[in-house]
Parts: C-alpha cells; structure tokens; sequence
C-alpha cells in the first residue's frame, strides 16, 4: 500500500561508534525521502566521527577508522542533511529511541539548530513489536516475504524499514494511511526531549521520567532543589535534553 502523504518523509538509518545518544557519533547515514507526488530520492553518506570506532561497533556494522578516515566529519554534511530535512514528516526503525535523539544531537554539535519537534515521527519498529514482537531481519521476512541481506548496512536497513511500513498498511486496515496517524501509534509517550528523560503528563506540563525526582514537574523540582538543574548541566545528559532544560528555567525565571 501506497503511502498517503501530506508532506514529504524521510526514512533513515544511522551506523554510529556505539549507542550513547549523549556520546556517540555517526559513521554513516542513509536516507530515503518520499514525496507525495511519489518522487523518491536516496542518499547513504559515510561520516569521520573524529573519534575512534570501537571494535564491538565494527563487528555489527563492518565500518573501520580506517574506512571513514577521508571521509567528512558531520559538521561538513550538516547543513544538507538539515536541507533534506526541512519540512518531512521521519520515518525509521527504532528511530525514536535512538537515531533521532542521536542525530539532534550531532545537529546541535554543529551549531544547526533545527526544530524536530515540529516533525512527525513514525517507528516501524514499535508498530512491528506492537503486532509482531521480532526483529528487523524478522520483520523483513514477515511483512515482505524477503530476506533481508547485508542487515547492519545502513542503506539495505532503510529500504527495508520503507518496504515494511507499506506492508504493515496492507496487513493491518486498522492501522490508518496517514502519517500523523501512525506517528501517534508508533509513540510510547509524549516525551518533551528525544531521551524520554523528559515528558508531558496529560496536561501538558513537563515532569521528570527517571532518577529521585521521577513524576514530579520539572519547575517543581528547580523550585525545591536549584542545584539539581547544575547536576544536570554538568553531567552527560544529551544536548537536546539540556537545551529543554533550559528553556524550561529561563520560562520559570519570567514567570516570576
């Protein structure tokens, strides 16, 4: 089933030096961006993270230092990558918990500070556990009948990843053609930075989701504990959860 698209979308997949949103960095990036007129434009870029990519990292992706040392760093590609962006709805696998927390960070490290936020975002991989608890390579096999070759390389994991999702129309008529739509389904919550460090309760208002202040609003706890919003600053929390907390104080502060 065709995509019903409003605006364009972006599917994408990231092969990254590890899995710290706050820390890690990109090694390649791939995307697919689909047009409501149906028009289809693909890229894959491998990226110099500028710091070394550990072994385990290699094993899973098969990309050495050695094959990105001539490479671009992300601050060279930023800016077209953030072009491609502009204006898509994005689509990807395990994208909400990870490749997109990641890349708003590699963002925010290049000084380009886009607005994801305002972006719709669908998860194939929650719509697949939501219906058919497996993995990629699995879901490939199952919604398309195919298997998935050369796993792990982040062009073969994005086609798939677009193939599946119009696959998951066909098989579920619940499941409405309509990129809002599954962007609400393919969310756990309403997370107010990409870590789900921070979310919106029901009415809207921000509230810590770990640690010792768990389920309390974040003005409430700068109120009672000012140290608490430094600790946070100083510590390796991802860029874009900072910059939430941030704006949140400076909020706080004028309210006064």
């Amino acid at each position: 089933m065709k995509l019903k698209l409003k605006n364009p979308i972006v599917f994408f997949d990231l092969e990254t030096t590890g899995i710290n949103v706050a820390s890690d960095r990109i090694v390649e990036i791939s995307y697919l961006k689909v047009c409501p007129n149906g028009n289809e434009e693909s890229k894959t870029l491998r990226v110099n993270p500028t710091i070394p990519i550990p072994a385990k990292a290699t094993e899973i992706h098969g990309i050495t230092d050695e094959d990105v040392k001539n490479e671009p760093t992300f601050n060279e590609i930023a800016k077209n990558i953030a072009k491609v962006l502009e204006g898509c709805d994005i689509a990807g696998y395990n994208s909400n918990k990870f490749d997109i927390p990641l890349l708003a960070e590699e963002m925010l490290r290049a000084e380009i500070d886009i607005d994801l936020k305002k972006r719709k975002f669908v998860d194939v991989q929650v719509i697949f556990l939501k219906k058919e608890p497996r993995t990629l390579s699995a879901a490939y096999e199952f919604y398309c009948s195919k298997q998935l070759t050369n796993a792990h390389s982040a062009e073969a994991d994005t086609l798939a990843t677009y193939e599946i999702l119009q696959s998951q129309l066909d098989r579920y008529p619940e499941l409405e053609n309509d990129i809002e739509k599954l962007s609400e389904f393919s969310s756990h919550n309403q997370n107010a930075d990409f870590a789900g460090r921070i979310i919106f309760d029901e009415k809207g208002t921000e509230r810590f989701n770990f640690g010792k202040y768990k389920g309390l609003t974040v003005e409430e706890v700068f109120e009672k504990d000012p140290a608490y919003y430094g600790w946070m600053m100083n510590n390796d929390f991802p860029l874009y959860t900072k910059k939430v907390l941030t704006n949140i104080k400076l909020r706080s502060a004028f309210k006064k």
